[in-house]
């Protein structure tokens, strides 16, 4: 009875779930539900409620259900890696005992046979290793005694490295070693390389405060261990970069670069060179260095790039008096591209830097940068216009280098031989061949609400022809609105609608519960992918691919999409990761077919966010930072300053 009923739930339960997804077609049409529930004719139904008008019902499905929505990735409060004390345990060293022979051990019977050893290995001694406690007198029995915080995976490598007998590597004949005071140095020196001198700051033993010899040993073996402990946290970060990227929030995806901090520590005590090998954990490619260099430039620099200010609340309108004109003028002059000042250089040349007149000529400029910036053209210049101003000073751009020389320790030190980098704040993408051709072009990425993520991955396939596979929260949060007042609409644009692997019609499903279906765009000239895609397949369905919306390309803003990369010239792209003349990629298109053609070799694509990069000639351009994400890592760094600062 209790499996009869359970079978019978169970098949309620189904024909409820599939009565969710879909609708009848006709009112007195047989449901499932009918059928389970042992009604086999239409006169055996109970009596259905009278519809009312069509207009009417449409107003009772809007008044009933409020549109669902699907949340874009969200950024977190960032929280530090969190630090211990450093436990150094009984410390022993290890030992190899004199040679002993067989017959002087213990020798157990075994089974072996004696044909399968090698004759000629055989030896009658054997040597064996064994540890022994450290002596009473030895300075490392104050190590236990330091205290010292560190993150975890450096106070697990300090442990493992003293705990075993390991020598000291800072102190020698009971002093700080020059080697120390090389390293110190060298810590000293972190913000040349972008990081932050006050996380690996360590002081040195006051020796003279010490009242008797174990006094004196227990602060230099303090300072043996403060200093391992910040010198391996500064190859740590020096490495893979002070802040984890994926707490920062969801539109990053990326592998911390992996540190081998015991074999680090091993090193250091072996090393004479101690300060180059220290800074040898920092990225050795151009670009770091080329972001070196200009951080060192800014530094240096006695010209300060005087600030844009801005009175009160602006907002002018055409033909109005207002104090900010000069500052307007003067923001756009500054923020525009090169090509934008030669075709409005007689504007900027008859503009006397003072006049308060919004006059029709500026009112041109104004809607020309607008346009420009891809905002809304009106000629108004309001929040939104000052704010795509974005004016920078020296204080602001050596903000953009740090944090660009700690995002570039995300990524690999070599990017490989063959490459694809997308700058998403630059709007460009880059291809790299060590063997062939390199080149760049315009990309469309990603609105701010529609970020394109922050990852790495390998480009595998061209696809000719594409269908485009509409994502869930585009179908839930665009489309959803408009198929509950037109349950038809995706059959007359031509959409395909699948429920569980199975075409059914727009019409038939019951959009009022937001079913989980997938929704296809057919191939053809208005497909949202235009007619290739390249796909380097990632969790975030995110690939470049062609459009027919050209003129994104003519806007210097182009933060525009719902988070793939379109590309201005795909063709060219397509044929590059192919290895192909164009022309095949032409051929390819004019079959019409759907038509996916995997690349010969995989290679890296690094779809990453610098709001400060070197161009081809190793000068660092500087572009907006288009998501606020500057800000937030602005926010990590600072997080794990006060967190080591305080330990």
């Amino acid at each position: 009875m209790r499996n009869k009923l359970s079978v019978r739930v169970s098949s309620v339960a189904l024909a409820v779930a599939v009565s969710a997804a879909f609708v009848p077609s006709a009112a007195n049409a047989l449901t499932l539900m009918d059928i389970l529930r042992g009604r086999q004719k239409e006169s055996q139904r109970a009596p259905v409620v009278e519809q009312q008008p069509q207009v009417q019902q449409q107003k009772q499905v809007q008044r009933t259900y409020s549109a669902p929505k699907v949340a874009p990735p969200k950024y977190y409060a960032y929280r530090a890696d969190p630090v211990r004390m450093i436990d150094i345990g009984e410390i022993r060293d290890p030992v190899v005992t004199g040679s002993i022979t067989p017959d002087e051990a213990e020798v157990e019977e075994t089974t072996t046979e004696v044909a399968a050893l090698d004759q000629g290995s055989m030896t009658d001694a054997v040597e064996t290793e064994t540890t022994v406690a450290i002596a009473q007198d030895d300075p490392r029995q104050y190590l236990a005694d330091a205290q010292v915080k560190a993150i975890d995976d450096v106070a697990s490598a300090i442990e493992d490295y003293y705990s075993n007998g390991g020598e000291l590597i800072w102190v020698q004949d009971g002093k700080v070693s020059q080697k120390a005071r090389a390293a110190m140095r060298t810590l000293g020196n972190a913000d040349v390389f972008g990081l932050e001198p006050d996380n690996y700051r360590v002081q040195l033993p006051d020796l003279l405060a010490a009242e008797n010899e174990d006094e004196e040993k227990a602060a230099l073996m303090q300072f043996e261990l403060a200093l391992s402990a910040k010198v391996l946290a500064y190859m740590q970060d020096a490495k893979r970069g002070r802040v984890d990227p994926n707490r920062i929030s969801e539109f990053h995806d990326l592998k911390r670069n992996p540190v081998d901090l015991g074999e680090a520590i091993d090193s250091l005590a072996g090393t004479v060179e101690v300060a180059a090998f220290i800074e040898s954990y920092n990225p050795q490619n151009q670009f770091f260095q080329d972001l070196k260099a200009e951080l060192a430039e800014l530094r240096s620099t006695e010209t300060v790039v005087e600030p844009i200010v801005f009175t009160g609340s602006v907002f002018i309108r055409p033909g109005q008096t207002n104090q900010n004109v000069p500052s307007v003028v003067k923001a756009i002059e500054r923020k525009a591209s090169p090509e934008f000042k030669v075709d409005h250089a007689e504007i900027f040349a008859a503009y006397d830097g003072v006049s308060e007149e919004y006059t029709p000529e500026l009112v041109t400029l104004v809607k020309d940068f607008q346009k420009s910036a891809g905002l809304y053209v009106d000629g108004v210049v309001g929040p939104n216009t000052v704010r795509a101003f974005d004016v920078e000073t020296n204080d602001d751009r050596t903000q953009k280098v740090l944090d660009a020389m700690e995002r570039l320790r995300w990524l690999p030190d070599d990017f490989g031989p063959r490459y694809v980098f997308i700058n998403q704040p630059a709007y460009r993408v880059y291809y790299h061949d060590d063997n062939g051709e390199s080149f760049d072009m315009g990309v469309v990425v990603g609105n701010p609400t529609n970020q394109t993520y922050f990852f790495k991955d390998e480009i595998e396939t061209v696809e000719f022809n594409p269908y485009w596979g509409i994502p869930r929260s585009i179908v839930v949060n665009e489309y959803l609105p408009k198929l509950r007042a037109n349950p038809s609409y995706f059959d007359q644009i031509g959409y395909e609608v699948s429920y569980n692997g199975r075409r059914v019609s727009s019409s038939s499903v019951n959009w009022a519960s937001a079913p989980m279906v997938d929704v296809r765009q057919p191939p053809g000239e208005r497909n949202a992918l235009g007619q290739l895609k390249i796909l380097f397949p990632n969790d975030h369905a995110i690939y470049m691919h062609d459009t027919p919306q050209k003129s994104y390309f003519e806007r210097d803003m182009r933060a525009l999409s719902h988070g793939c990369v379109r590309l201005s010239d795909p063709n060219k792209m397509a044929a590059a990761v192919l290895g192909v003349p164009e022309t095949d990629i032409d051929d390819y298109i004019a079959t019409g077919k759907n038509t996916p053609v995997d690349v010969p070799e995989k290679f890296p694509v690094y779809v990453a966010y610098f709001t400060a990069w070197p161009d081809a000639n190793g000068e660092v351009q500087y572009y907006d930072d288009v998501y606020d994400r500057d800000m937030y890592l602005k926010r990590a760094m600072d997080a794990e300053s006060e967190a080591r600062v305080g330990s």
